[in-house]
């Protein structure tokens, strides 16, 4: 999903379509996706996916910078859709890779 033109010197056969909506855009990812994964940024297109029960997995590289701070994953959300413990960890070199499901 973007708000801006397809960029300059994107391969003409490598697909792009404009959507102005977060259901749109993830129903549109999974046509061509069939039955694979479809991923999704944290941020402005992933936390309103995320609010409307849209996201089934989170996976997410910790690497602490400073305990109390930092970025939301998903913006500024009002949904309370709380993961289940992870059900994958693997520890990196100073960052835990975690993957969670979304309890509904």
């Amino acid at each position: 999903m973007s708000h801006r033109p397809r960029p300059e010197g994107r391969h003409p056969e490598a697909s792009y379509r404009f959507v102005d909506d977060v259901t749109r855009a993830i129903a549109k990812a999974k046509e061509p996706a069939e039955e694979r994964t479809v991923a999704v940024a944290a941020g402005d297109v992933g936390g309103p996916a995320f609010a409307l029960g849209l996201v089934d997995e989170v996976a997410t590289d910790e690497v602490p910078v400073a305990l109390g701070t930092g970025t939301r994953h998903f913006g500024a959300t009002d949904a309370h859709h709380v993961p289940e413990d992870p059900h994958v960890v693997v520890r990196g070199d100073r960052v835990p890779h975690l993957l969670y499901r979304v309890r509904r």
